[in-house]
């Protein structure tokens, strides 16, 4: 069993020195959970550490899901097979640039709800979620002949709160499942003093001055082992951003001096992946920033798994330390599959009845008081006003299109510096319709309670409007009939056929902003115009030998009427 000692961890009363990558499960197809550990193992690390997101697995409440992607057993058995041992970080919460950092948003539904504390509803939720997940995970602890060697207490507490009886909470928890394995918490050097427990070790997160980390940790906590929970080796992208990069030589040269100091390291990430379908995060600073489709983080694997410069940079490192096999790594095959042409089209308005669920309430509700965890709202209602009238656009959460009387008036977002608009209503009884697109929940910081949609009624012309249609669209059902219509936003298909499935990249040249489905599975978001991704990576198990089916919901517009899959990504 892992133990801490004086300045040392020791496995099996063995010293031990834990070399560990990030790899996220959810982020990876399967298929290829196998491919992406052989790598790790042949870099000379010797554990793969990975999140475990709430949302993923309890999506509606009650409801779980452990198969497929989600299937956090198979991945720790998988790694088990390979040789390598386990770090879980199970929190309710993960950041990770995750939607709503792995919190599930229906949460949100109840209005007092306070997250990451001791509210009593908020623990008995978490208490609930424990009560499915804890024990699939107690029979790979190392102590049942498993290779799981430590678990993670909460996650960066110290940058958001200071509720040590949550913190206790989750312990308390671990014990009552018989979790009896190596507890600590991870936060950067900063925050050590909130995020921090007694008789828990306490780890750190950061990119670089490990020097200045350590000697906050050895000040707080004296004779404390050394160890990087999160050494951040790249960094993610938001939309309109640009795409971070970090040295290889110089993120090397950093993690020679951690090995000088002895420390145990976990690289931030190993392998980033893919926020497929609508599970990116966000952040909110001064503005709110969605994170793109690709997690690729500059990490030392590509999106699609090939290893990189920094991956060969580490591997001269770790040679003085570990058993290094980076010869026997092999290339992920991609290939260019040609032009794929839309033959048929529908407008989103004329199918509504096939991909969404209608509501009717007097008041617009959010997303979140709909039940619905992601995708686009359209809210309806008719407007007894004819002139140009005011819309204060303050409730809208996060970009809309407004349309009066099915023409399309205004597009709004939630960073629009002016919080109001003005919208034409021609006739005497006039139709206004409002689809709100969620881009992301926040997964960092003040903003975690970020609700969608429309979050409180409308102020137009300066008053309330009451009696609304509500259509959900959870983006997880598609058209059952494609009806040419030319209203946006459009859903555009086309079949093609493979003879053997390999990894390819979704080129939307022409396009502005929307997804792409690929046999019914939503690879996520492109958006055109903002960059810094213009093509989405389509893991080759995803593809049928045969005929397979491409759907892209196009929102604002597009001048191709085709999709090109190719062989190589654009990001940056």
């Amino acid at each position: 069993m892992l133990e801490a000692r004086k300045n040392q961890f020791y496995l099996n009363d063995e010293p031990f020195q834990i070399l560990s990558g990030g790899l996220h499960y959810f982020r990876v197809v399967p298929e290829y959970w196998r491919d992406r550990l052989q790598k790790l193992k042949a870099l000379g690390l010797n554990t793969v550490e990975t999140y475990i997101p709430w949302n993923f697995h309890e999506p509606k409440k009650g409801q779980f899901r452990f198969e497929g992607m989600a299937d956090v057993e198979r991945f720790i058995a998988e790694a088990e097979e390979i040789g390598l041992y386990v770090i879980l970080r199970p929190s309710p919460y993960i950041c990770a640039e995750w939607e709503m950092g792995g919190l599930p948003s229906w949460l949100l539904k109840q209005d007092d709800m306070a997250l990451r504390c001791s509210h009593p509803a908020f623990l008995n939720h978490v208490e609930d979620y424990f009560n499915e997940l804890l024990p699939r995970l107690k029979p790979f602890l190392q102590q049942n002949g498993g290779p799981v060697i430590a678990f993670q207490i909460e996650n960066e507490y110290g940058a958001y709160g200071n509720d040590q009886n949550y913190l206790a909470f989750h312990k308390a928890q671990y014990e009552k499942h018989g979790i009896d394995t190596f507890y600590f918490t991870s936060d950067g050097p900063d925050f050590i003093k909130q995020g921090s427990m007694d008789n828990v070790v306490t780890t750190l997160n950061f990119g670089s001055r490990p020097e200045e980390a350590f000697a906050a940790l050895e000040a707080m906590k004296p004779d404390s082992p050394k160890m990087v929970a999160e050494f951040w080796i790249g960094w993610f992208d938001h939309w309109s951003g640009e795409h971070h990069t970090r040295d290889a030589k110089e993120a090397a040269e950093v993690f020679q001096k951690l090995m000088d100091m002895g420390a145990s390291v976990n690289f931030y990430m190993f392998h980033g992946g893919t926020n497929f379908g609508f599970y990116n995060g966000a952040n909110h600073y001064e503005k709110y920033a969605p994170t793109i489709t690709s997690y690729d983080y500059d990490s030392l694997l590509t999106e699609w798994g090939d290893i990189t410069d920094k991956y060969l940079a580490m591997a001269d490192v770790l040679k003085s330390v570990a058993g290094v096999s980076v010869g026997d790594v092999s290339k992920v095959e991609k290939k260019s599959y040609g032009e794929v042409q839309l033959t048929e089209s529908a407008s989103l308005f004329d199918v509504l009845q096939d991909v969404g669920t209608k509501v009717e309430y007097v008041t617009p509700l959010s997303m979140e008081k709909l039940d619905q965890n992601f995708g686009f709202t359209l809210y309806r209602t008719k407007i007894h006003e004819t002139g140009t009238l005011e819309l204060d656009t303050t409730p809208i959460r996060d970009r809309a299109f407004l349309y009066v009387n099915g023409k399309h008036e205004a597009t709004v977002s939630v960073n629009d510096e002016t919080k109001s608009v003005m919208i034409p209503f021609p006739d005497e009884v006039n139709t206004f319709e409002i689809l709100v697109e969620n881009l992301g929940r926040v997964n960092y910081g003040k903003h975690l309670s970020d609700q969608k949609g429309i979050v409180q009624n409308l102020w137009l012309n300066n008053q309330y409007w009451f009696d609304w249609e509500m259509v959900k669209i959870e983006g997880d059902r598609l058209p059952k009939t494609y009806t040419a219509g030319e209203r946006y936003p459009k859903y555009l298909k086309g079949t093609f056929k493979v003879d053997q499935g390999y990894d390819t990249f979704v080129d939307l040249e022409g396009f502005t902003k929307g997804n792409v489905y690929i046999n019914g599975f939503n690879l996520g978001r492109y958006w055109q115009t903002m960059g810094p991704q213009e093509r989405l990576y389509l893991p080759g198990p995803l593809l049928n030998e045969g005929e397979n089916e491409i759907v892209v919901l196009e929102l604002e517009g597009h001048t191709a009427s085709s999709v090109t899959l190719m062989n190589e990504p654009k990001l940056g």
